[in-house]
């Protein structure tokens, strides 16, 4: 079993940054693929980044280049560095882990955190 807290959301404005934290229960924490999924008002949850296999990462498209996702191991913890956000990047980010290694679907991901709010102001 394992416990996702994420922290880190807030109010930011368009071209800002933000740097949000996925801290992470039990003891077997590196062997998981960690990914962070968002949801906006009206819209359907979304995948944004994963890692996996040590420090493979992925991202959607309209990330590519601003965000960066990394893990350490040691702390539990993942992260996501959000940068030059726009409006558009506004939603629930949610934290996810599961043991079936690159997945970029949802329903792949066996626990979840419950969500931090980020808001781009234009």
């Amino acid at each position: 079993q394992v416990q996702l807290v994420e922290s880190g959301g807030g109010l930011v404005q368009a071209g800002g940054s933000l740097r949000l934290a996925c801290l992470a229960s039990g003891r077997t924490f590196s062997s998981y693929a960690m990914a962070w999924f968002r949801q906006a008002p009206g819209k359907e949850r979304e995948f944004v980044a994963t890692i996996w296999s040590g420090s493979r990462t992925y991202y959607t498209d309209s990330v590519k280049g601003r965000f960066t996702i990394s893990r350490d191991n040691a702390k539990n913890t993942v992260y996501l560095q959000m940068n030059s956000l726009k409006p558009e990047d506004t939603a629930v980010y949610y934290c996810a882990a599961t043991t079936s290694g690159f997945m970029v679907v949802s329903t792949r991901y066996d626990y979840w955190g419950q969500g931090t709010q980020v808001t781009v102001s234009s």
